[in-house]
């Protein structure tokens, strides 16, 4: 099971953040100098790295389909590079959707997969050589931008305007991962989505160090409706109310809710639960496609769970449709610099 993150991370900072800050200083200092000193192993295309400043969701993943999409209306051949978070293959893999389960590569990769190949790796450099081999004319990675492993020729920040940077403390007292000076000097864009105002003295922060901002939505795709249902909605994500109100916003009605840990593979018990408590108040069970790639492929009660699930599926959509088109462009003429400065 993957530990969920603690909840005063997402409040305003008390005790708990400042009697952590000695361990906070010290991380900081650690995860600054290797963003800043490392020297970072360069590949022969182009790698576009979407991250976000903290430790949990913001929409990384819809972020990085969308590149990809673009990418093939170009006539690219994207690839994904993703450490596989959550499964338990700790050796450089070619994700199969037909093969794998998410308990070997993690929900995230067989998302991925569904688009462009994927690749997962402990070793973020392994794993971009093999994307090369395999024909790919353009990397993204799906996190990774404080790794500090790979030359970025793009790295796209993704910040959920809710939730902002919670509490603003570093790891452990909070969940931002490095010093956000450092992560604001080695970004080229921000991606704010959604329509709170939690982030937006860290993008006005990011604006005048001259950095793009971007702006977009998480939207349902287009056909699914709950008009009228009642509905009990469960989800192991990192921010389980932005899934509650993506189910309010198709028209569910939603009669209850269970949440559960980012990444969670749910056990028999659990599965047999949702299952009752839904059919004794006659209620749609509705989750979201993550939770869904946990349960593909298992039998028993997750085959049950499955049928008997709608999947709500979004997708990232940028307020100008171009870009994304724009990012990818960005990032070819930042890789022929790279070329023409240092031949690799």
């Amino acid at each position: 099971m993957v530990s969920e993150a603690p909840p005063f991370w997402w409040m305003k900072a008390g005790w708990q953040a400042w009697a952590l800050s000695p361990f906070s200083f010290v991380y900081g200092r650690i995860a600054g100098r290797r963003m800043a000193r490392t020297r970072r192993a360069q590949v022969p295309v182009p790698v576009i790295c979407v991250g976000n400043f903290t430790v949990g969701g913001a929409g990384k993943t819809p972020t990085a389909i969308a590149l990809a999409r673009a990418a093939k209306m170009k006539g690219l051949k994207p690839g994904f590079l993703t450490r596989g978070y959550g499964g338990s293959l700790d050796v450089t893999t070619t994700v199969d959707p037909a093969h794998h389960r998410a308990d070997a590569v993690g929900d995230e990769a067989l998302l991925l997969a569904r688009e462009a190949p994927t690749v997962i790796s402990r070793g973020r450099v392994e794993g971009a050589h093999r994307l090369v081999a395999e024909g790919a004319e353009l990397i993204i990675m799906d996190d990774g931008f404080q790794s500090a492993r790979l030359e970025l020729d793009f790295a796209l920040v993704v910040i959920d305007t809710r939730r902002g940077i919670g509490n603003g403390h570093l790891v452990p007292g909070g969940p931002v991962r490095a010093p956000i000076g450092e992560q604001i000097r080695q970004l080229s864009a921000i991606l704010r989505v959604g329509d709170g105002d939690a982030a937006d003295r860290l993008v006005r922060q990011a604006a005048r160090a001259g950095k793009q901002i971007h702006v977009a939505t998480l939207r349902p795709r287009d056909g699914q409706s709950l008009a009228g249902r009642n509905v009990f909605a469960f989800t192991g994500i990192a921010d389980p109310e932005k899934f509650y109100r993506t189910v309010k916003s198709v028209g569910g009605l939603v009669a209850g809710v269970r949440s559960f840990p980012d990444h969670h593979f749910f056990t028999e018990d659990e599965m047999l639960s949702l299952l009752e408590d839904a059919r004794k108040e006659g209620l749609t069970l509705v989750t979201t496609a993550k939770d869904a790639a946990r349960l593909a492929g298992r039998h028993g009660p997750a085959e049950e769970l499955l049928r008997s699930v709608t999947v709500i599926e979004v997708d990232m959509a940028f307020d100008d449709h171009q870009a994304p088109a724009k990012i990818i462009d960005a990032a070819f003429d930042r890789f022929r610099l790279r070329r023409l400065r240092k031949p690799i």
